[in-house]
């Protein structure tokens, strides 16, 4: 059994499905219920409801964002420690890319999610059938240059937890609403299972390797007042420490 995580965003998507792909269950935590509270808990009823434990789960899936710096490090964390300690694969699929496994085919889709106040990731992808093909690398960008972008291209759909906050704005920005999709707005758990490709076996090393897509510093790394450490990359990141 495969369980099957994101946190990229304020709604927690959870979801237990068989290798072969069939959904057991999906689960959808909105908020105000905060993620770093609702964990392990949710996990635990998930399989409990099932007649399953923690012994059952043989592969585990993590959303890598990009998304929130916070909900990001709360999920993986929280996958990475059981997948070390019940010695089972963990593999990371970009949350984006899970948004367009949920998209209309045969079009171009902007995944989209926020960053910060004016500011917007992007994935850009098409999907045929159970496969997402990235057309371009995953990126940032201010509203107003997206708004460009969506404008210059008007075969495209956008779709993403970011039109929750800024459907209006991209509007006003003479974005066509059309162009504008009412869902999927929440990257599913059940769409990173079925992009994942799972390990046969459990890998220590790919395990502590894994981090989120961040694709840029967090605000406090970017603050003018702390500047970076020479010789420090501006990317926050998950690291195990090496033994000295």
């Amino acid at each position: 059994m495969w369980l099957a995580l994101d946190t990229s965003c304020l709604t927690l998507s959870l979801a237990l499905v068989r290798p072969g792909g069939e959904v057991v269950e999906h689960v959808l935590v909105p908020p105000p219920t905060k993620q770093s509270e609702a964990l392990p808990g949710v996990i635990d009823a998930l399989l409990r409801r099932h007649g399953l434990t923690l012994k059952d789960v043989t592969g585990l899936v993590s959303g890598l964002g990009p998304g929130s710096f916070t909900g990001l490090r709360i999920g993986l964390s929280c996958l990475k420690g059981l997948a070390y300690a019940l010695r089972v694969p963990l593999v990371g699929v970009s949350s984006l890319a899970a948004l367009a496994l949920d998209g209309p085919e045969d079009v171009e889709l902007f995944s989209v999610a926020v960053v910060k106040k004016n500011e917007l990731y992007l994935g850009r992808y098409q999907r045929r059938g159970v496969a997402v093909t990235a057309l371009e690398p995953e990126t940032s960008l201010p509203i107003d240059a997206f708004a460009k972008l969506v404008g210059a291209t008007p075969g495209a759909r956008v779709i993403g937890p970011a039109l929750t906050d800024y459907r209006l704005a991209l509007v006003e920005r003479g974005v066509l609403s059309a162009q504008l999709l009412e869902a999927p707005v929440v990257p599913s758990a059940v769409a990173l299972a079925r992009l994942a490709t799972m390990p046969a076996a459990y890998d220590a090393d790919a395990l502590f390797s894994l981090e989120p897509h961040y694709l840029r510093g967090s605000g406090a790394e970017e603050n003018p007042k702390f500047p970076p450490l020479a010789g420090v990359e501006s990317k926050a990141r998950l690291i195990t420490p090496k033994e000295p």
